[in-house]
């Protein structure tokens, strides 16, 4: 594992981001060490960015956010600037959940939550379309969510 981490640390990863509410408390004694040394290796995982942030997962169907579409980017010019400019310009709106930089046919892939199609829509066709540079987009509405993860796995489980 990289970094000089060891299984402890990996323990400690690994329950904090299947639930952030656990208390050093209740860490120290899943991974077996007390309180201080359970402390100390947290807040040297937080320092050192093995931990960027702590966050609720949010059941968006019931705060209102009926869709998620993937929208596939082709910017026109493909200059450095051009596309840091894309960047810089696409992360300022609230919809947008992830912008990913891809290798291949399309440049970038948004992840995109709204309320609904008519919304979503509006975003298109009021932001997207009107942002500076871009040649081309298409869109793949998520259907249905089969797996939706967002741990990595760290420890083999196997025993």
């Amino acid at each position: 594992m990289s970094q000089n981490l060891d299984q402890k640390d990996l323990q400690i990863l690994d329950l904090l981001q299947r639930n952030s509410n656990y208390s050093v408390k209740e860490i120290g004694e899943r991974i077996g060490l007390s309180f201080t040394p359970t402390y100390e290796r947290i807040k040297y995982l937080e320092k050192n960015d093995f931990i960027e942030k702590y966050a609720a997962q949010l059941n968006r169907k019931k705060i209102g956010i009926d869709l998620v579409a993937y929208c596939n980017v082709t910017i026109r010019n493909q200059s450095k600037k051009s596309l840091d400019e894309f960047e810089q310009e696409i992360v300022k709106h609230d919809e947008v959940q992830e912008v990913l930089s891809l290798s291949g046919t399309y440049d970038f892939m948004l992840k995109i939550a709204t309320k609904n199609i008519d919304s979503y829509n509006n975003f298109i066709t009021t932001i997207l379309a009107n942002t500076p540079n871009i040649y081309q987009y298409h869109s793949s509405i998520v259907l249905n969510e089969i797996k939706r993860e967002t741990t990595y796995k760290l420890l083999d489980n196997k025993k």
